[in-house]
């Protein structure tokens, strides 16, 4: 019997409904029974339906506990549900054996849940940006890259125990434990000091961020907003993965993420590692948020186990 993987809409309108449909039939290619929740393609300004639809709807994927909830896409919406979810429901899901996966906005749910029930989730793909996708919008090469795949896959049955890339020089010899939370920057910054935010995952572990369209100045004022609140001292380690499509502009005069990265670092005792291959870019990983896991780094290679 193929594992039930149930699309749902949390946060901004599916456009085009094409991609969600693309993504429907690839991933049902890939061998799970697909279910797409009956708000999917629904619309409210800029929304996948009001908030009162899209709440309903993560309910209803909770209640029906599918192996897999896949958000469609991101953009913005999660926030505005924050209040008003019942996490228990969610926390249920998870110990029939759901597995909830996204990023983005999705970071939203994912840190909610860890502060409300200290369940955990994953981050990884979304339905219509990572296999929705044409094979004009993925460059000419094949719409749904192997690595993606792959790694969601061997995520999703259990399989995968460990992710690997390759950072900067400078790190080789660490090893750290801690739990390992995160996500889209400007999305966990939005939920500091409300009742949404992880306290006890915030202390003692492996922090992991990202983000799109935000010029270096924006990343580096919020990495120093969390400096600024401790947190970046809290933790093991720090993770930077991709943070994709801004541009430089003439007042720059050099100034790029390299820098904003560095000053960050300035004073800083906990170690900050660039190169993890998360984000708004192809190909991503699927991590364990809120899993306790061992980053190992030998020569330029790092490894996190779990």
């Amino acid at each position: 019997m193929s594992p039930v993987l149930g699309l749902f809409s949390p946060s901004g309108a599916v456009s085009p409904p094409a991609a969600l449909r693309r993504a429907a039939q690839r991933l049902a290619a890939l061998g799970f029974e697909v279910a797409v929740d009956a708000d999917a393609l629904a619309r409210h300004q800029r929304f996948a339906g009001t908030d009162t639809q899209r709440l309903a709807a993560l309910h209803r994927v909770a209640e029906a506990a599918p192996a897999v909830a896949m958000a469609t896409r991101g953009g913005y919406g999660l926030t505005r549900l924050l209040d008003g979810i019942q996490w228990p429901l969610l926390a249920r899901s998870v110990e029939r054996g759901t597995r909830w996966v996204g990023h983005s906005d999705f970071t939203a749910l994912q840190m909610g849940l860890l502060a409300h029930t200290g369940t955990p989730s994953w981050a990884g793909p979304m339905a219509c940006g990572d296999f929705g996708r044409t094979a004009a919008e993925a460059g000419g090469e094949d719409a749904v890259d192997d690595i993606t795949r792959d790694c969601f896959l061997e995520a999703m049955d259990g399989s995968l125990e460990a992710v690997g890339f390759r950072t900067e020089p400078g790190f080789d010899g660490l090893e750290v434990r801690g739990r390992l939370w995160g996500g889209n920057l400007t999305v966990l910054l939005s939920l500091l000091g409300t009742p949404h935010w992880p306290r006890a995952a915030a202390r003692g572990g492996v922090l992991f961020l990202e983000d799109v369209n935000e010029h270096p100045f924006r990343v580096e004022r919020g990495l120093l907003q969390l400096r600024q609140a401790g947190v970046l001292q809290a933790q093991r380690a720090v993770l930077l993965g991709a943070f994709s499509g801004s541009r430089a502009v003439p007042q720059d005069r050099g100034y790029a993420l390299k820098a904003a990265v560095a000053r960050v670092r300035e004073g800083l005792a906990t170690p900050v590692l660039t190169g993890l291959p998360f984000g708004h870019v192809h190909p991503k990983l699927t991590l364990p948020v809120g899993r306790r896991v061992q980053l190992v780094v030998q020569g330029r290679e790092v490894l996190i186990l779990w």
